[in-house]
């Protein structure tokens, strides 16, 4: 079947009419893995100067898709064929559901003048997507296209935030229409109003009166637009902050404020707490790491998705920047000077737990403890670099030490948890950020789901810088294990797996560290390479992270 476009009469084929939305809306690059039902969207982004980037499996596309969201707050789209190929992406469109990352799904569909016949690849993908995505729909006649895609857009941007999913049937897909108007502008609904009135006059009455108030603030206050107005209101009323998710780096990790070392007793030791943008999950012990008594502040876009048993002593949804700046104002006057105190002691205990660290990012062993990896990379990362993780115990280690400054320089996998992710990541967010240093944290187990995507960093030219911790085991799930059980299962890989040496095969510079001195001139030689590299670190397998409490 021959795609048909005729500008001379003003028909474009349905891919054409996809495309050119997309390049109306400011998209320039395309994540896919190649597919017959696609080909109509390949012209027609071939046409409308898209690039088309493409990966070795589909997660991987739509993980990348969902990485340039992250670190563009901009909305990622991948394109993935009928049946398995959108079925592979279901774990992407899974996390960017968690971490309500806006994000357009294109699926191809099996034609509609076949529907039911048993077509190649039929299935009705929207059934399933439904449950993930903010919309999901199916165009099966051409026609369908520009509204629909422009309904996606909108509720990809629309709070809450997230994935939004569109198939469109191959007939339609290569059938030609009359040209469409232009699609409308997307929402930017942090420009909109904030929380009620009455609602914030409640939390700034509390903030008045508080002596150890704090801020926790993530990955909404990130989609939300609001780390600036956040910034004024801490700084206004003293008031420390703790960040987690995307919301790492709102505030620079080296601000008078950000106290991240001393977070369990800030968050434990609070009367009042301003929750901004983190939903009360297992990260926050389902609200469990505040006292019984403090007053939790909840501020966010919009109500939560999933229900919290924790009471909240008042409620603001809204635009973030407005209902910032409404609360700063309220709020200010009351206890503000009273609070030097309560952020000395934190301010201390984070600099006694900073000096404590000092052995661990400096040992000596070999094979290496995590935490000498973490010593060496701090000091050869740019204040903006982009650091990417994707690993259990290692990114853990990983979280507690590596500090961002900027807004979207810190990506994981998010609540959802899903390894693999981070080559997907780290393409969608060197493409996005070229100039900038991409580093990429790896466990050797996460890197086994998508290790054939380095060939994808090498085939479209993405320096990206990973670092990988070969211990040998799953040690999230081994060392927990033994301890229960006194034995452990399915938690064993092989030790000292020169995964170097498939980096190399596959075109990227590869190194292997054995010893901690050979591990900074590796980083130096990687940063240098200008093309992908992997440095494979063979870490102590004994080594277990440290949990403490419910924060891990």
């Amino acid at each position: 079947m021959a795609a048909t476009t005729d500008t001379a009469t003003g028909e474009l084929h349905g891919g054409r009419l996809v495309a050119r939305a997309l390049r109306a809306w400011g998209v320039t690059k395309l994540f896919t893995l190649s597919g017959g039902h696609l080909f109509s969207i390949y012209d027609g982004c071939r046409a409308e100067g898209i690039d088309v980037v493409d990966v070795r499996h589909e997660q991987s596309a739509a993980f990348a898709a969902e990485g340039w969201a992250k670190v563009t707050r901009t909305p990622g789209v991948c394109a993935l064929t009928a049946g398995p190929g959108v079925t592979n992406g279901m774990s992407a469109i899974a996390a960017a559901s968690s971490n309500d990352s806006p994000m357009l799904v294109l699926g191809g569909r099996a034609p509609q003048a076949q529907w039911g016949q048993g077509a190649l690849q039929e299935v009705d993908h929207v059934a399933f997507v439904s449950p993930l995505a903010r919309f999901a729909a199916s165009a099966t006649e051409a026609g369908q296209i520009p509204e629909l895609l422009q309904r996606a857009m909108d509720a990809a941007l629309t709070p809450r935030t997230g994935p939004a999913f569109l198939d469109v049937a191959l007939d339609a897909a290569f059938s030609a229409i009359p040209e469409a108007p232009p699609p409308g502008a997307l929402p930017e609904p942090w420009r909109g109003a904030g929380a009620d009135a009455a609602a914030i006059d409640r939390a700034a009455a509390m903030l008045r009166d508080a002596e150890r108030p704090v801020i926790m603030a993530g990955t909404g206050l990130y989609w939300g637009h609001g780390e600036r107005e956040l910034l004024a209101l801490a700084e206004r009323l003293r008031i420390p902050v703790f960040l987690n998710g995307l919301g790492r780096g709102c505030v620079p990790a080296d601000h008078e404020l950000s106290v991240a070392r001393a977070r369990a007793e800030g968050l434990g030791q609070a009367d009042v707490a301003l929750v901004i943008g983190v939903p009360l999950d297992f990260r926050l012990g389902f609200g469990g790491v505040f006292a019984d008594d403090a007053q939790v502040i909840a501020i966010d876009v919009a109500p939560a998705q999933r229900a919290s048993t924790r009471a909240l002593a008042a409620e603001l949804y809204g635009a973030l920047p407005a209902t910032l700046e409404a609360l700063a104002d309220a709020a200010a006057g009351g206890r503000v000077g009273d609070r030097e105190g309560w952020l000395a002691s934190l301010r201390a205990l984070d600099e006694e737990r900073r000096a404590g660290e000092a052995a661990e990012l400096a040992d000596d062993r070999a094979p290496l403890h995590p935490m000498r990896i973490y010593g060496e990379l701090r000091r050869r990362l740019d204040r903006d670099a982009i650091v990417i993780g994707d690993g259990g115990d290692f990114v853990s280690f990983a979280g507690r030490v590596v500090d961002s400054y900027e807004p979207g320089c810190w990506v994981d996998p998010g609540p959802y948890g899903c390894l693999g992710s981070g080559l997907g990541y780290a393409l969608g967010a060197k493409l996005a950020h070229p100039d900038r240093q991409v580093v990429l944290l790896l466990g050797d187990g996460a890197f086994g789901f998508s290790a054939i995507e380095l060939d994808t960093l090498v085939r479209h030219g993405v320096a990206v810088v990973a670092v990988m911790a070969n211990n040998g085991i799953w040690a999230l799930e081994k060392h927990p294990m033994e301890r229960r059980y006194g034995w452990s299962v399915a938690a064993d890989l092989q030790p000292e797996t020169r995964y170097d040496r498939l980096a190399e095969a596959l075109g990227c510079a590869g190194e292997l560290v054995r010893e901690p001195n050979q591990l900074g001139p590796a980083l130096e030689r990687a940063f240098a390479a200008g093309a992908p590299a992997l440095i494979n670190v063979l870490t102590d397998p004994e080594v277990v992270y440290p949990r403490r409490s419910r924060l891990a």
